[in-house]
């Protein structure tokens, strides 16, 4: 709680796959003794997050089927008025938008409403910059009237974390920063692998500056409709059963071989045959990776739990029917694939390790659950 009385706000926004989840996880798990409660927010019909975010003591709000900056800001501030009657009990808010956000909507919220004016106090923008994948993205033709994200999401960034340095060589990293501050000159950069900062870098710092964003933007006060691009969507799949791990893989390989330019976010949860463990896999664009709950962070299934795999795919001008097809094919039972349980077995703690990493034909170098979201 800051000495005005208000509850600080931290907004975390940055593209998909960036790094947003790992980063809030990363807070969570810290020894910074405050309480902290949480608003998720995803693009997407299903939503994986839930099983992402670390469940510690911790209070995490959900907001799905939408932006945070246009259809469920609504959803925001009825969560927010919730926990302004209970302030005294969190020392600080965390607000993960979907990484499709464009950010000035949703900080417009804490000016909008009287009562979150007087509740909560913005302490900053932190925009995560996947280094891997930030020039594609920032170079990316729009069609007219729609806004580019990436750019939004750095222009109004207080504290810019230029995540998985440890992907991309010196003279590319020095590239992008020097992007970066083309278009934010006022921000501090913080280079970065796994969202791993000092936390007084990033917690009760006191960034956001209303003056400095009217200046860039005069009419930020303002509530202005905007557009997404219509092209890039999401697919969500929910089916209940057991994968066969080995057509997973095979699956999961050659859409990335194929699609990866155009799948700008892949993730899901699922129950593999021959193991208890639940599997998390988490893909942005070529580069994917898998983990499951015997490396920690996620709770292994339940004895009496359903077995729903659940996945989410966001990109432009994705074949639902196909990738519903292509998942349900993997499915033990549907596939017909005559594995037996034993070989299911080994294959599944095999393939966290490598298997479906070299299917992807590219790796990324994050491992564990801890996964940039």
């Amino acid at each position: 709680m800051e000495s005005s009385g208000k509850t600080p706000v931290s907004v975390v926004t940055g593209f998909l796959g960036s790094g947003k989840t790992t980063l809030v996880n990363y807070i969570l798990s810290e020894n910074h003794g405050k309480k902290i409660a949480v608003v998720e927010n995803e693009f997407g019909e299903v939503g994986i997050d839930d099983a992402l975010v670390m469940q510690a003591q911790e209070e995490i709000f959900e907001m799905n089927n939408g932006c945070v900056c246009c259809t469920v800001r609504g959803d925001l501030i009825r969560i927010l008025n919730k926990l302004a009657k209970r302030r005294n009990k969190f020392d600080h808010i965390l607000i993960e938008t979907t990484g499709l956000a464009d950010p000035a909507p949703v900080l417009q919220t804490f000016f909008v409403d009287d009562d979150l004016q007087e509740s909560f106090q913005l302490d900053a923008l932190i925009t995560v910059v996947d280094a891997k994948h930030i020039l594609q993205h920032l170079d990316e033709a729009k069609p007219e009237g729609v806004e580019n994200e990436s750019v939004e999401q750095i222009a109004f960034a207080d504290r810019i974390l230029l995540n998985k340095t440890d992907l991309v060589e010196a003279e590319e990293q020095a590239a992008i920063k020097s992007r970066i501050k083309a278009i934010n000159k006022f921000a501090e950069v913080i280079e970065c692998s796994y969202g791993r900062v000092p936390l007084q870098q990033l917690l009760g710092i006191q960034a956001f500056s209303l003056d400095r964003v009217l200046a860039v933007e005069p009419d930020f006060l303002e509530d202005k409709e905007h557009e997404h691009d219509s092209s890039i969507s999401s697919v969500g799949i929910e089916r209940e059963g057991l994968c066969d791990m080995a057509l997973l893989q095979q699956w999961l390989g050659g859409l990335l071989r194929e699609q990866g330019a155009d799948l700008f976010r892949s993730k899901g949860v699922l129950a593999v045959q021959g193991s208890d463990d639940r599997y998390v896999f988490q893909g942005v664009h070529m580069l994917m990776q898998m983990s499951c709950s015997s490396s920690g962070g996620v709770l292994p299934w339940g004895p009496q739990e359903r077995r729903l795999n659940r996945i989410v795919f966001i990109g432009r001008n994705l074949d639902r029917a196909a990738l519903t097809q292509g998942f349900e094919a993997c499915l033990v039972g549907v596939a017909g694939s005559g594995v037996s349980p034993t070989a299911a077995a080994d294959g599944a703690a095999g393939m966290a390790g490598n298997a479906l990493q070299q299917a992807a034909g590219a790796v990324s170098a994050d491992s564990g659950v801890k996964v940039q979201a």
